[in-house]
């Protein structure tokens, strides 16, 4: 069964509901035969990286920047999944108080460098998410694990 890595650092109610509609996409019943797997980023090992067959990423926007703990996951799994994770497809949600810029720049190229396949665009919110932008988050969940449907 393909397994779909949903990579995350969920420290604020904001980026929590971001998580859930990511979630809440990817489990949705018209996706089946996808595994969802769920990990903290400070708790995503190489071994996980390596089984998965497709990746969602989310992150808070933290002084222009990812936050430490996704980038302590893209430190750890760089080299060991450089090679073999290539072509793999991947979303991303952020959040962040005022901007995101920096953070999605950062990230956008560190999975250039793993060539990666974003196959939707990224979710950025500031503030308060809202309706719309926790159905673009269904969305990116939904469409991340549909193109990894058998």
């Amino acid at each position: 069964m393909p397994k779909l890595l949903i990579v995350h650092h969920t420290p604020s109610p904001n980026l929590q509901a971001m998580f859930e509609a990511v979630i809440a996409g990817a489990t949705t019943d018209e996706i089946e035969g996808v595994d969802v797997i769920r990990r903290p980023a400070l708790a995503t090992t190489v071994p996980d990286t390596l089984e998965a067959d497709g990746y969602i990423l989310g992150t808070p926007a933290n002084l222009g920047m990812m936050s430490g703990a996704l980038k302590v996951f893209f430190d750890t799994v760089y080299y060991p999944c450089l090679d073999t994770t290539a072509g793999r497809p991947y979303g991303l949600y952020i959040h962040g108080n005022n901007d995101t810029t920096g953070a999605v720049r950062g990230i956008e190229s560190i999975t250039k460098g793993l060539s990666w396949e974003k196959t939707t665009d990224n979710v950025s919110v500031t503030g308060e998410p809202s309706k719309a932008d926790l159905e673009a988050c269904w969305n990116l969940g939904a469409t991340v694990a549909a193109q990894l449907m058998p």
